[in-house]
């Protein structure tokens, strides 16, 4: 899989900032991976009516890091979790010392 630089954002609307006039994601955000057709968690932009923005990477969408993510209200917390390493299945703890 892809690592989380490499995923770019796709959104349900857009805002265009004044200062530069570049689009910006807004809304609910999902990680997607330029060159198909689908976000990361399977949901089909098309369908979902999402909007590309290929320019904006997923660390840029994130509400931490300030900037283009201001109006992102939501993060699928799917993608979230796929950007992060983790999958689906896989547990995120391990037993160090197990019963006999």
């Amino acid at each position: 899989m892809a690592g989380e630089k490499d995923f770019a954002v796709a959104a349900s609307s857009e805002w265009t900032d004044d200062e530069d006039g570049v689009r910006l994601p807004a809304g609910e955000a999902h990680a997607w991976v330029p060159g198909q057709n689908q976000t990361v968690c399977g949901l089909p932009l098309r369908r979902a009516q999402l909007t590309r923005f290929p320019h904006v990477t997923w660390a840029d969408a994130l509400p931490e890091s300030g900037g283009g993510a201001d109006r992102v209200k939501r993060l699928c917390p799917r993608c979230r979790s796929a950007a992060a390493g983790r999958t689906a299945g896989r547990d995120s703890w391990r037993r160090v010392n197990p019963r006999p």
